[in-house]
């Protein structure tokens, strides 16, 4: 039998962690032994589970004495469930999220499939009304609004995109396939494969440690795998201020230069480094600090923003 340990980063969204596990509580796992692991980022209280919550044996709260961000908090994940539980597979799961009964099963099915697949990722749809242009889709049509259906980094303009976004689901993006990347917001990963290449790169602490990680296991000879009758929800951004946050600003600006200087190759390098001059001047006060601190190689936490 095989176990999968689920990693949720927490902080400060207590409400939404707790419809998180509401939703796993549904969660149809076959033959599959499934643990559920939240870390507590230094939330201003400590998250606790509710006394009637029908899953608390299986969920683990790991408290950390600082905000690890993203990338730490899931490096902690990792290192006390595969000390507590050996698990053979780690799930990835935003705080935000909802979840379809048959996700896990169905990207567990296809890692058995697909070997050369190290891990896989679902299809992302908006959380009902938490769609970025509610007002223009049919109130039938909410909750059926593509957040993710594969990733594809486009070199040449330094760009990572998430294919389909804000589209309506008519079928478009039905073929499991090979992809560039594999969104942090929720992905099955192999052990094995984390235990070969590394985990997060703490550099990032927030943002584009995802894709990192995946042109690092690419690097190595694997591939990424979108799996589209795995589905779940998310509300984006909730546990950084929002969509469009300096928060998320700062960390986007920085970690997109970050990552393109660190895997392009020489012209896009050059590419780089004429956007970081071309933020440093004109962009932003936001994207001005985010391409200072890249070019200074300030990296991992910023403390004020």
């Amino acid at each position: 039998m095989d176990k999968i340990a689920i990693i949720i980063v927490h902080y400060n969204t207590d409400e939404d962690t707790r419809e998180t596990l509401k939703s796993l509580q549904d969660l149809r796992t076959g033959e599959l032994e499934v643990r559920t692991f939240v870390v507590d980022n230094a939330s201003k209280e400590p998250f606790t589970l509710k006394k009637d919550d029908k899953n608390n044996k299986n969920i683990r709260i790991i408290r950390s004495d600082s905000n690890l961000g993203f990338t730490g908090g899931n490096n902690l994940g990792f290192a006390t469930a595969s000390k507590e539980f050996n698990p053979d597979y780690f799930l990835l799961l935003n705080s935000d999220t909802l979840i379809h009964p048959d996700f896990l099963v169905n990207l567990y099915n296809k890692l058995q499939q697909k070997p050369e697949w190290a891990l896989a990722v679902p299809k992302i749809y908006f959380a009902k009304d938490c769609e970025f242009h509610r007002d223009s889709y049919r109130a039938d049509d909410r909750g059926r609004v593509l957040w993710y259906a594969g990733g594809s980094i486009d070199w040449d303009n330094l760009l990572t995109i998430h294919l389909g976004v804000d589209e309506v689901d008519r079928g478009q993006f039905d073929q499991a396939r090979e992809v560039d990347f594999a969104t942090g917001c929720c992905f099955l990963v192999r052990r094995e494969i984390l235990a070969s290449i590394g985990d997060f790169d703490d550099r990032y602490f927030l943002y584009y440690e995802d894709v990192d990680l995946c042109q690092r296991v690419i690097a190595h000879g694997h591939q990424i795998g979108y799996v589209p009758e795995s589905i779940i929800w998310h509300k984006n951004g909730g546990s950084t201020a929002g969509s469009g946050s300096d928060l998320q600003t700062f960390y986007q600006t920085r970690n997109r230069l970050q990552f393109f200087f660190t895997h392009g190759n020489l012209m896009v390098r050059q590419r780089v480094i004429r956007l970081a001059i071309r933020l440093l001047t004109h962009g932003s006060r936001v994207e001005k600090l985010g391409a200072r601190n890249f070019l200074l190689q300030k990296l991992g936490k910023q403390v004020a923003i």
